[in-house]
């Protein structure tokens, strides 16, 4: 039997910036995701000066940011942070669907790694068990995605 072709990325240091774009709001949750993912980044070989953290005021605020740094900044990658809680409002939904949504086009429209690590959920435990603690750090596993998506699209010819 014939061996099956397989291109993906691996988990090491790519050539570039990446760009850590982070919401402050629910700051108690979110830096615990940015040191993960800055450690992850080092731990891959990845400079310090290969990485830059960008600051925001919270989700809502989080794409266009993202947006500005795509077009100024030319990044390897961008790997986005930040916390939304479900609280007593409908305000939840449209933050976080808008969001993502916003991300997720932005990534398609510049064809360059924007790794989503901004939670939403339902309460304020959720988030600490996702910042850290029972249920990993979601800052790491963006970091891990932004790495492998740098190397993956290098491989495939970008």
């Amino acid at each position: 039997m014939q061996a099956i072709k397989q291109t993906e990325g691996l988990l090491h240091a790519a050539k570039g910036q990446f760009v850590l774009v982070v919401g402050r709001f629910n700051s108690f949750v979110v830096e615990s995701l940015v040191a993960g993912a800055v450690d992850t980044l080092r731990r891959h070989g990845v400079s310090a000066e290969q990485i830059e953290i960008v600051r925001a005021p919270g989700a809502w605020e989080l794409p266009l940011a993202v947006q500005k740094v795509l077009k100024t900044r030319q990044p390897a990658a961008v790997i986005v942070l930040g916390a939304v809680i479900r609280g007593g409002t409908p305000h939840f939904e449209y933050i976080s669907g808008e969001c993502n949504s916003a991300l997720s086009r932005l990534m398609m429209e510049y064809e360059i790694p924007v790794a989503n690590g901004v939670l939403t959920v339902n309460t304020i435990e959720q988030a600490v068990e996702r910042s850290g603690t029972k249920m990993g750090n979601k800052g790491v596993e963006a970091a891990d995605a932004a790495l492998e998506m740098v190397n993956l699209l290098t491989t495939l010819g970008n």
